[in-house]
């Protein structure tokens, strides 16, 4: 984990005159151990596999002190459920594709999108302060070639998938 995650969320927690805790801390940890998104249900599976002793409440209220804090970004991908993103700290601008046929996630980055965003923008009389974009794509590999090792390793471990529409 990055030591300005660290310093950023102490600094938040003493203003709002909360108390660093091992669990809290064991959360955050896990919540920024990866660049993977994850959902509450998730990151609480984690923290159990972990034999940390937090409770459910534990995680759901630290994931929301990290969100505002500005630390975790609450992101749509789809499927009905809110799913966080520890990855806007080293990279604010950063755009995500998912497939709708597997789940997976792609994250990227385009100067071009950036330069678009600011003449749209600053054109209808704004002034951009973030941007983040959403695109659902079909499965190349499943539909060219019948199967996709994302979807099966998605299956085996669980994974939730996108509903179809």
């Amino acid at each position: 984990m990055d030591d300005v995650v660290l310093t950023k969320l102490d600094n938040f927690i003493r203003q709002k005159g909360l108390r660093r805790t091992p669990q809290r801390d064991a959360i955050v940890r896990l919540a920024f151990a990866s660049d993977e998104h994850f959902t509450s249900e998730e990151l609480f599976e984690r923290v159990r596999k972990k034999n940390v002793n937090a409770s459910r409440a534990t995680v759901y209220r630290t994931i929301s002190l990290l969100v505002e804090a500005g630390l975790l970004h609450e992101i749509d991908l789809g499927g009905d459920q809110t799913t966080y993103d520890p990855n806007f700290n080293d990279r604010p601008s950063h755009n995500h594709l998912v497939c709708i046929d597997c789940g997976k996630v792609v994250e990227f980055e385009d100067s071009h999108l950036e330069v678009l965003n600011d003449c749209m923008t600053r054109r209808l009389g704004f002034r951009p302060a973030r941007q983040s974009i959403k695109i659902e794509a079909c499965c190349e590999q499943l539909r060219t070639k019948g199967s996709c090792p994302n979807l099966i390793q998605a299956r085996i471990n669980s994974k939730r998938l996108p509903k179809k529409r």
